[in-house]
């Protein structure tokens, strides 16, 4: 079952879009891009979702689908924030939606609506049959467009898990349904609301570095337990005979915020290539031998140790995305960003700027002390304390739900919209391709079919307003994540 040209084109979803694939260049060609003319083929507009404003909502009834590791742990922080009603829990096992029933009485919070008897398409009756506001979706990835979709259509606003889409037909299927019913569809990155993150974004934002020529981001963990676990076999199978990029959004996300992705800037082309595997397929090997569970997974991880994308934007700036799960190392999410003027980097700790003002060196410790107190936002100061307390993964969990609470109370713009969920989502599948045709350079789709050149800026410091929302209560101790934080 190993990836060809073929199979990968169909299942990608780019077989019957009218897209032209280039061939690979022999080392005397000429290089040629493979081309895929999506923006033709789609048409124009139907309305632009950046920086639109849906009317606000005083209270904002919720439903979850999916209620595992990464749905408990939202529902434990969404029944804090004020204005929140959480009105329906869908799951396949009524046990996990009995705990999160614990969690809304523990707040005098009414129980919601349960959905759970094994059926995988029972979460459909959920949104037909509550009147939700905001759908919370935190299933395996594959079921995501799907849901998000259908949400759309029954008049909710929805917030996925990442990534939003597996195919480069389903970012356009969120694009365009999106546009048409003017929901929100938010791709909830949490990585875009770490306490570093947002603060460089914000020096970037008022010219600190200077003009941002390159970015630097990676998510790099040992996950080879949690990728083999039997309780996410989802995971494991997410791998299966797959070699790319596959969970990109960690440092892309944050990446393309500073570059000006779909807000000013558009992601051009890209390469990407993989290592082989040297450890997955091994460790695998070794537990089939004393549990059969894993035999049938033997010569199926298809998955290198390394994957490196180079992207470069329509103004030519470049970033280098790093995949990496399978190795002894610990988690690093690199963060660097090159400018005319200075440089920032948050990993390998410690987190670093240098700046010609100061002699092209690293600021010690006071002196990064006063720039964080420049130029934090104003979210990190008005959630920044709140989110230490609450936590999830060191406290980002909470300021992305706070804000996107916040946004919806106060009718204000999403910070991340469909076309972010759509091009990050991407990535994933033309990371794919380009591996599987020796690293060509594939062309990312303009999701936003050119209104990218006017798009407003991400709203960082929240000049539009906003901020009132606040939290029921505090937790005595933050709430557990479901995985490393670093």
């Amino acid at each position: 079952m190993k990836t060809n040209r073929r199979d990968f084109i169909k299942t990608a979803g780019l077989a019957g879009t009218g897209m032209v694939a280039g061939s690979v260049a022999s080392c005397s060609d000429t290089p040629s891009p493979a081309v895929y003319d999506i923006d033709k083929d789609r048409g124009s507009q139907i309305f632009n979702m950046c920086g639109y404003a849906a009317p606000k909502l005083d209270v904002i009834r919720m439903g979850f689908i999916g209620i595992g590791n990464m749905g408990t742990r939202a529902v434990q922080r969404m029944r804090l924030l004020e204005g929140v009603q959480i009105r329906a829990l869908c799951d396949l096992h009524m046990d996990r939606v009995e705990r999160a029933q614990e969690f809304l009485e523990e707040m005098q919070m009414p129980p919601a609506a349960a959905y759970a008897d094994g059926s995988h398409d029972l979460w459909k009756k959920m949104v037909e049959e509550e009147d939700l506001d905001l759908v919370y979706i935190c299933t395996p990835r594959a079921q995501h467009t799907e849901q998000c979709v259908i949400s759309m259509e029954n008049g909710a606003h929805v917030a996925t898990e990442i990534p939003a889409s597996a195919t480069l037909d389903e970012c356009w299927q969120l694009v365009e349904t999106s546009e048409r019913t003017r929901k929100y569809c938010c791709m909830i990155e949490n990585c875009t609301y770490d306490f570093w993150e947002i603060m460089v974004l914000n020096m970037v934002h008022e010219g600190f570095f200077g003009e941002i020529c390159h970015v630097d981001m990676a998510y790099i963990a040992d996950q080879r337990n949690t990728n083999l676990r039997k309780d996410l076999e989802w995971r494991t199978r997410e791998f299966i005979n797959r070699n790319g990029n596959i969970y990109p959004t960690h440092g892309l996300g944050p990446g393309c915020q500073i570059l000006g992705i779909n807000r000013g800037d558009q992601l051009d082309y890209m390469t990407s290539i993989s290592s082989n595997d040297f450890t997955m397929g091994l460790e695998i090997e070794r537990r089939a031998k004393e549990d059969d569970y894993y035999q049938p997974f033997i010569g199926q991880w298809e998955l290198g140790n390394m994957n490196t994308s180079i992207l470069r934007t329509e103004k030519g700036k470049t970033m280098m995305l790093q995949y990496m799960v399978g190795n002894p190392r610990p988690g690093t999410r690199v963060h660097w960003v090159v400018g005319s003027r200075g440089i920032s980097k948050k990993q390998p700790r410690p987190f670093r700027i240098s700046h010609e003002d100061y002699g092209n060196r690293w600021l010690n410790d006071e002196e990064l002390k006063a720039l964080e107190e420049k130029y934090t936002p104003p979210i990190i100061r008005i959630a920044g304390e709140m989110a230490r307390k609450v936590g999830g993964h060191g406290g980002m969990d909470w300021i992305k739900e706070w804000r996107l609470i916040d946004c919806l109370r106060n009718g204000l713009p999403l910070d991340m919209d469909v076309y972010d969920a759509a091009s990050w989502s991407a990535i994933v599948p033309l990371s794919e391709w380009s591996v599987a045709n020796y690293g060509s350079p594939v062309k990312v789709p303009d999701f936003t079919r050119g209104a990218y050149k006017t798009n407003p800026p991400v709203d960082v410091a929240m000049k539009l307003g906003g901020g009132d929302t606040r939290a029921r209560s505090i937790p005595d101790k933050p709430i557990d994540d479901p995985y490393e934080v670093y």
